[in-house]
């Protein structure tokens, strides 16, 4: 088989189609994400990650976004529902750990080894809701905290974690999935914002991009698509030496053709693209003009495969009922979370 491409792609339906199947033997990508229109029930999920490493190899790795509360795209009645990330807030680490463990195997029995979580964005007051309770908190040191037991808990049952949206989306006054946010805040504020990725920049997960311009860093291009912000504040200031992939370039924060987009994430440092719209003739367009992964990204995907530490050993109702002690205790008010961003 051909080489990887350094893409994670989209597919549109409950099955992987013959079109689909054929591009992908042709040009292989790395692996594929799976969304809500992918999604039926355990026994046809199990099916379409099996046909999915049929075609790119046992080892093609298979994201979801899977974090909890609003974010969640394995949900009830086929599946159990995850409290959103701010309900943690102040609580034991164990607590965090259990729930991600729990999470990680729940995606790992229907093949599913790359988790989109923890966000590590702040939950900043004025903010676009577009993050809100899926953040842990507003101050960075508790992301920080949280952020570890997620990752561990993840790891743990046998899934990669993909920590986002590094540099952080928590100041951003508009939707990324819609347009492109401009944050105006200066080096010092900014500084708050990297602090959580900084803090876990060793932990073996993933990091994504966030699509978001920053006038202090560069004036004229988003994180993704930023040489400067990748390098010297990603890779430099933070210290982020794993597998960075980018947020969806379908979205609406980017403007161009896939392929375009593509080559200047891929330029600008980021290791891996992901396109999600599932249409055809983008990801023909996109597959066509993608390299493979390079040495450095090949090694970090290495890194980050090691840190996964297990596969199901934990006692799940012993986890559960950790999880479920702590959360059922009262909420303290100083917590400052709004009621609104509880499930």
């Amino acid at each position: 088989m051909a080489p990887s491409r350094a893409a994670i792609l989209g597919l549109a339906g409950p099955r992987l189609t013959s079109a689909e199947a054929a591009l992908w033997r042709r040009f292989p990508p790395l692996g594929a994400i799976l969304f809500a229109r992918n999604i039926h029930n355990p026994v046809q999920l199990r099916a379409l990650t099996n046909d999915i490493r049929d075609v790119l190899g046992a080892a093609a790795p298979i994201l979801i976004d899977q974090e909890g509360g609003r974010v969640a795209r394995l949900k009830p009645p086929q599946w159990e529902a995850f409290p959103a990330a701010a309900r943690f807030e102040g609580e034991p680490e164990l607590a965090e750990r259990a729930n991600a463990y729990l999470m990680g195997a729940m995606c790992r029995a229907v093949g599913l080894d790359v988790v989109c979580a923890p966000v590590l964005d702040l939950r900043l007051p004025g903010a676009h809701q577009v993050i809100g309770d899926r953040a842990f908190s507003a101050e960075p040191e508790e992301i920080a905290r949280l952020g570890v037991a997620c990752i561990a808990g993840l790891q743990a049952a046998g899934c990669i974690p993909v920590i986002k949206h590094i540099p952080g989306h928590g100041r951003a006054m508009a939707d990324s999935h819609h347009e492109l946010p401009h944050v105006g805040a200066g080096i010092a504020e900014l500084a708050q914002d990297i602090a959580p990725f900084r803090a876990l920049a060793g932990s073996g997960a993933w990091a994504m991009t966030a699509h978001v311009l920053y006038e202090a860093w560069d004036a004229r291009l988003p994180a993704t698509l930023s040489p400067t912000v990748v390098e010297r504040v990603i890779r430099g200031e933070i210290g982020f030496d794993g597998l960075l992939i980018t947020d969806d370039l379908a979205m609406g924060a980017l403007a161009g053709m896939a392929n375009d987009l593509a080559g200047a994430a891929l330029s600008a440092g980021c290791d891996l693209v992901m396109h999600c719209s599932a249409k055809l003739e983008d990801a023909a367009a996109l597959l066509v003009d993608c390299p493979a992964l390079s040495d450095a990204a090949l090694r970090r995907l290495a890194l980050a495969d090691a840190a996964r530490r297990g596969f199901g050993a934990g006692d799940r109702p012993a986890l559960r009922a950790v999880r479920d002690g702590v959360l059922a205790a009262p909420v303290l008010a100083s917590r400052d979370i709004d009621p609104t961003e509880r499930n």
